[in-house]
């Protein structure tokens, strides 16, 4: 920290003046006042910080113990800061934003009038920050790690002039609120395709789904993937010079369960590759047979190679390709090609296995309806998940230029 410019490289205009070196000690002084029961219990994450109300055993995915002494819990303000000794080296740390109490297990600090408080909850949690806790935390192992209050008052920070922290804090608040926002848009989305998909395929033994297209009311017919879906074999050389700009995709540029592609997907020649793959056009299906319990599988969005790790699947004889894609997706697909994989090693489906499965369908025209349904909701969600991620690394880039 040292070496760094006393200013940060991006600020907001009007603001010139040098941020000036503080110790934690300096700007903070510990709080040791007991709760009581009228109180929450507030929770440290190494993602979220502190909460803003009482986690019951459900929002924290795992059962909760506590004291049945809240006595012995420490009763925190509005601005306070809480650290989570055994866990600030990940970064369990944050400012209260909500009366209530902590774990005594923490260690809990009252801000001094030259903070604004909000602002330490960004600045405490930057990559540099969390570094000089690591290195300031001690113990054998890393689970036994701790940072004590003798060693948390030595870690350093730089700090603007008090409406300068203001105005970086309501930034990165605004960039915080539209995470949330369109995070709750995509776990809504998600949420209404798991659904839909119970809904709208029908379940084991049944004939006909609960929901469908009005105008269409015929049962459901047997179909066999051997006769309707086509299993890809041209492989061919990528060396040829051929492909060289074309994407490569593998199961490992797939998000699990998304049917969405991660931004990593290389050109065939950025890849370098020297072995046979799948050619697969666009609008064609891939789909990764290693592992078959991730779930990974995408409607090519253009043409490229796919890894011999993966089928390219299209659609014949009466079958819609994007009810295939749909199929895929599907309990009854999910529960099978995981059923028929788990062998000793590392399970895979084999086309053996595909070839085999049996299903139901409706009309071609109802594919298509379901098909182009489903599509359209993988693409909003897609559409909320590109936004989230340029949201995340428009604060991540922020983080580090609004900062010193």
């Amino acid at each position: 920290m040292a070496g760094k410019d006393k200013k940060p490289d991006i600020r907001f205009t009007g603001f010139t003046d040098d941020w000036e070196q503080r110790k934690l000690g300096e700007i903070y002084t510990e709080r040791n006042e007991r709760g009581d029961d009228s109180l929450q219990i507030l929770s440290v994450s190494i993602h979220h910080g502190i909460s803003n109300e009482e986690l019951d055993s459900n929002t924290l995915g795992k059962k909760v113990r506590r004291s049945e002494d809240k006595t012995l819990y420490k009763h925190v303000y509005f601005g306070d800061l809480v650290l989570n000794m055994m866990r600030a080296w990940q970064g369990a740390i944050g400012v209260v934003k909500s009366e209530g109490m902590v774990s005594p297990a923490y260690i809990t600090a009252i801000p001094s009038a030259q903070l604004y408080p909000l602002f330490m909850d960004y600045s405490l949690r930057r990559d540099e920050t969390i570094i000089q806790m690591n290195n300031l935390s001690y113990g054998v192992t890393d689970f036994r790690k701790r940072l004590y209050w003798d060693s948390f008052i030595n870690v350093l920070c730089r700090i603007p002039s008090v409406p300068e922290q203001e105005r970086i804090t309501a930034f990165f608040a605004h960039i915080d609120n539209l995470i949330t926002l369109n995070q709750r848009k995509s776990d809504k989305l998600i949420i209404v395709k798991k659904t839909m998909l119970e809904k709208m395929f029908p379940k084991d033994g049944a004939n006909v789904p609960e929901i469908r297209f009005s105008g269409f009311t015929g049962d459901w017919e047997q179909r066999e993937w051997v006769n309707t879906v086509d299993i890809s074999t041209n492989m061919v050389d990528p060396k040829t010079g051929k492909y060289d700009n074309l994407p490569h995709i593998g199961p490992g540029n797939i998000e699990s369960f998304s049917g969405r592609l991660y931004d990593n997907v290389k050109t065939v020649k950025e890849d370098n590759l020297i072995s046979g793959k799948f050619h697969f056009n666009k609008g064609d299906v891939i789909y990764g047979k290693i592992n078959p319990q991730l779930g990974k599988y995408v409607f090519a969005p253009f043409e490229g190679l796919a890894s011999a790790d993966a089928y390219v699947l299209n659609a014949k004889n009466g079958l819609d390709q994007t009810f295939l894609f749909t199929l895929l997706q599907t309990r009854q697909f999910f529960k099978y090609s995981v059923s028929v994989s788990m062998r000793s090693g590392m399970p895979k489906i084999n086309r053996d296995e595909l070839n085999e499965y049996e299903f139901i369908a409706p009309s071609v025209q109802e594919q298509k309806r379901i098909g182009e349904f489903f599509l359209l909701l993988h693409q909003l969600i897609t559409l909320h998940q590109r936004k989230l991620e340029k949201l995340k690394n428009i604060k991540k880039a922020m983080l580090e230029k609004m900062f010193v």
